[in-house]
């Protein structure tokens, strides 16, 4: 039986079916924890976001939230219907993730469009990184990463409108 990366035995009632390769494997790893990195800072943004047309992206900033926290929750179960381990610990997202940093306390309407707009298209690319060699070995879990996409790059046109001045 292959050992988790956590070092776990895969149950023996799990040996049939379709197995994801250390490579999908690690691809969907990658692709969780920067949705569960975009959960966690777009709550610092709705926690943090200040003025003009605040209350609106406030609400706004929430429905990204679920998205992302939904997103990351299909990957993971995706993800133990392989046979591979998904992990979303606190220091394994925080060492893996692609996205930058998000700037602590109060935190403007409009910077919040742009940080919140980057770490979309930020995690929209990591899933597009992986898409092309997810689609070779699995294209269903191909299909979950295009409805990901599709939900990202929407919330990034849809957020930086807010800046938009012409």
């Amino acid at each position: 039986m292959p050992a988790s990366p956590g070092g776990s035995r895969r149950p023996e009632s799990d040996a049939a079916g379709f197995t994801a390769s250390p490579q999908l494997a690690e691809a969907l790893q990658q692709i969780l924890v920067d949705l569960v990195e975009l959960h966690l800072q777009g709550k610092q943004a709705h926690w943090n976001v200040t003025g003009h047309n605040f209350r609106d992206l406030h609400l706004q900033l929430d429905e990204i939230v679920d998205e992302a926290r939904e997103a990351a929750d299909t990957i993971a179960e995706r993800m133990r219907a392989l046979a591979a381990w998904p992990d979303g610990r606190t220091d394994t997202v925080s060492a893996t993730t692609t996205l930058p940093g998000f700037p602590e306390g109060e935190v403007s309407v409009a910077q919040v469009v742009d940080l919140v707009t980057g770490r979309l298209r930020a995690t929209a690319d990591t899933v597009r990184t992986h898409h092309d060699r997810v689609d070779s070995e699995d294209p269903s879990t191909a299909d979950l990463l295009h409805a990901v996409i599709d939900s990202l790059e929407k919330y990034a046109w849809m957020v930086s409108s807010e800046n938009r001045t012409s």
